[in-house]
């Protein structure tokens, strides 16, 4: 197995690094990249959706894992899939979804590998009844430090097993997982929509609905100043039951959606998302948009992004930062305003935010959410400017005792994040104990102080 040179970049653009690529077809192949001699380590990459350089590894070596690509087993009768780390969500729904099997949560899009969405400990839009990724996990297969494959699970390594949830790759590389899906009798769901007024508005149908909604989250105009600032709108959903459709769609309840997908073909040499196109598309999108219940197939209500390839590419050369921050529930209100008053005035202008709520943490060691509220912001990225903004609002998240989410982060910096994380020093111990020289490492990890 060979490695080559190659620059690349997460899915916002931003940074873009050179770095030495090498794709192994097994376990035997992953050991020998982590035995193998290198100043700068090794880290894993899935389908390259981390935003910003968690999977990068300037002057390094990246193993990508798609070659890791087997389902290895299936127990119909409880959901329980075992499956190897480069198989990607994508794959899982087209073989399960038809048996009537679907991801227990799920992030905005479907091409994620497993290995990833673990590294991240992904979720989705019913964090507040279904928590993360993790929750569903039962073990793991993966390389550590001294390139040895061992097993981690709450009984069994739980040390590991909690430091690799949302580790970000930086205990081991996994090479297999053994996860649960949910039974689904549809591939539909019902969705609830609800324009609001402001943020106050927004968070009130969040605290009115989230009980009897499976999932929920708001589109939210982060443009809008003024007593309309956090107008949103807010989508609260539940799985389609076969009793809901008729004629054929009866006959086709667990059909995969069919659509044509649209790509951006090539990289425009300015970004198409300038503040007026944002501004106008923000007031259509919001008038467009009626209260009123409708059933969707679960690409348009999941994956809406998923239906353009690509669609990074509108953000131009310069690409974009993904900003994704948490607050607790006590100061969430505060802290959402503060931090939209902070965008609003900066000119910066977000093509897509979106607010969601937040259920009880899991276990894992770096684990990002608890009760509580979420905003993500893309922001197109302009240097020096957008750094400044990220600064500030870094400042307004520690003040109201909330984090960023290492998935998505390209900038912040290593006090930020240690104040952020208050159970950094445990995972550090498990780090070392597992991979005490020190081969897991990234770019985000070395600029967060982490490897």
């Amino acid at each position: 197995m060979t490695s080559r040179q190659r620059t690349i970049s997460g899915w916002g653009r931003q940074p873009v690094l050179s770095m030495d690529v090498a794709e192994p077809a097994g376990a035997a192949d992953v050991s020998r990249l982590v035995r193998a001699d290198g100043q700068c380590g090794v880290i894993p990459r899935g389908l390259g959706r981390a935003y910003g350089d968690s999977a990068l590894n300037a002057g390094g070596l990246v193993a990508t894992c798609r070659r890791l690509d087997r389902f290895r087993g299936f127990d119909a009768a409880t959901g329980t899939l075992e499956v190897e780390a480069g198989v990607s969500f994508q794959e899982i729904i087209e073989t399960f979804l038809p048996r009537g099997w679907f991801l227990p949560t799920t992030p905005g899009t479907k091409f994620v590998t497993v290995g990833g969405a673990i590294a991240a400990d992904v979720h989705g839009k019913n964090h507040h009844r279904r928590r993360s990724l993790g929750q569903f996990v039962d073990s793991l297969s993966i390389v550590i430090g001294d390139g040895s494959v061992v097993t981690c699970s709450r009984d069994e390594r739980p040390d590991l097993f909690f430091a690799t949830l949302g580790g970000m790759g930086l205990t081991g590389i996994i090479l297999a997982a053994t996860l649960r899906l949910v039974p689904v009798e549809t591939s539909r769901v019902t969705v609830e929509y609800r324009k609001t007024r402001d943020l106050d508005h927004t968070l009130e149908n969040f605290e009115a609905h989230d009980e009897t909604c499976e999932h929920s989250v708001g589109w939210i105009d982060c443009m809008a100043r003024g007593p309309s600032m956090g107008r949103s709108v807010v989508m609260q959903a539940n799985w389609t039951g076969l009793d809901e459709l008729r004629g054929a769609s009866r006959a086709g309840a667990l059909a995969l959606p069919r659509k044509l997908q649209k790509t951006v073909p090539f990289t425009p040499p300015v970004s198409l998302l300038s503040p007026l196109s944002v501004r106008v598309f923000n007031q259509v999108f919001y008038a467009i948009h009626k209260d009123g219940v409708r059933i969707v197939d679960l690409d348009t209500f999941f994956y809406p992004l998923d239906a353009v390839s690509h669609w990074n590419r509108l953000y131009g050369p310069r690409g974009f930062v993904q900003y994704q921050a948490f607050f607790p529930r006590a100061t969430s209100r505060r802290g959402l305003r503060a931090l939209l008053e902070c965008v609003v005035q900066s000119g910066a202008a977000s093509f897509l935010a979106v607010v969601k709520s937040c259920g009880e943490a899991d276990g894992g060691l770096l684990s990002y959410l608890e009760p509580g509220h979420t905003l993500a912001l893309d922001i197109p990225y302009r240097v020096g400017a957008v750094d400044d903004l990220c600064r500030r609002c870094d400042r307004i998240v520690l003040e109201h005792g909330g984090r960023l989410y290492l998935a998505k982060d390209a900038l912040m910096d290593a006090a930020t994040f240690r104040a952020m994380y208050p159970r950094l020093d445990e995972f550090l111990d498990v780090k070392r104990r597992y991979d005490p020289s020190g081969r897991f490492t990234s770019s985000q990890a070395r600029r967060l102080a982490i490897a």
